[in-house]
């Protein structure tokens, strides 16, 4: 199967295992949970999840443990983005080429919104230990933990503090590093991670994945950088220009984008020559992280 196709099979797949754990729409409290699944609607690339399944069949997986993972991480993921593009964060209007959360469900209940898709995502991955057995029991926890940790204070929660406790100061290189290790790099880690240890992955393997998805979550928030710059409207479905107009400092406003495109050429030739390090293989993942160094939305 060529790429593109492989991605769009995989995207669906996504699709179909989000269906299966959101809720339904019933209830007094149903306008929230409306709000939480318009939100995941939107679409977007669902890197992450594709990455978890691709490391949980890299390495022998073929059950659906790792689904509940899947819609979890990309719970998170959208939370994330919903309280990012609150007027007291981004500000943004559109978000995946409509309007973002606030803008149809107002300011309160779009942050109820993710504050609950963030503990349904909780709720959700905890669904894994209801059919784990005996050693499927031990990953299933390891992979709780990995999933709350990278998600939480020392993860995406304690990056975007920084990214918006900084904004309109000048950062130096090592705190941008920080905030985009964290913000970013720490779920697409999460994801290889999990993947592998659902599918009993020895530990030295893991830890290489880590390393992987360290390096390419750095790549690919310096393109989302540069992207932000070059990129249009039209391509990215939400408004360019906003780290400008928030006064944040980036890689490319400290740098600019010439040595942004060097350090993301590095950066993804580093993370793939560990991939070919793994004692597994899987083309459709190599090219995956590849891809992403590249994308244009």
């Amino acid at each position: 199967m060529e790429y593109q196709d492989e991605l769009k099979a995989r995207i669906q797949h996504v699709n179909a295992v989000l269906r299966d754990y959101m809720p339904k729409e019933t209830g007094f409290q149903k306008t929230l949970l409306a709000a939480m699944n318009y939100s995941v609607d939107a679409g977007g690339k669902r890197m992450r999840p594709i990455m978890m399944e691709c490391a949980y069949q890299m390495y022998g997986g073929k059950d659906a443990q790792a689904a509940p993972f899947m819609a979890a991480m990309e719970m998170i993921h959208t939370s994330s983005l919903i309280h990012d593009d609150l007027p007291a964060l981004d500000n943004d209007d559109m978000r995946r080429g409509r309007k973002t959360t606030h803008k149809m469900y107002g300011e309160a209940m779009a942050i109820l919104a993710g504050d609950a898709l963030l503990n349904y995502a909780y709720e959700t991955a905890s669904r894994a230990f209801d059919t784990a057995r005996d050693a499927q029991l031990v990953r299933a926890a390891k992979a709780f933990r990995i999933l709350t940790e990278k998600s939480g204070i020392h993860g995406m929660l304690g990056g975007q503090s920084c990214d918006v406790e900084c904004e309109g100061r000048a950062l130096t290189e090592r705190m941008v590093e920080f905030i985009n290790l964290h913000k970013t790099a720490a779920l697409i880690e999460a994801s290889l991670m999990i993947g592998a240890v659902l599918a009993g992955a020895p530990e030295e393997e893991v830890r290489i994945l880590e390393s992987i998805g360290n390096k390419t979550g750095l790549a690919f928030q310096i393109r989302d950088d540069i992207l932000d710059v070059t990129g249009s409207e039209m391509e990215l479905g939400k408004p360019i220009g906003s780290d400008v107009r928030n006064k944040k400092t980036t890689f490319v406003s400290l740098f600019g984008i010439p040595a942004g495109k060097a350090r993301i050429e590095l950066l993804s030739s580093q993370a793939l020559a560990e991939f070919d390090r793994l004692s597994v293989k899987h083309e459709f993942l190599r090219m995956l992280l590849e891809e992403l160094a590249t994308r244009r939305r």
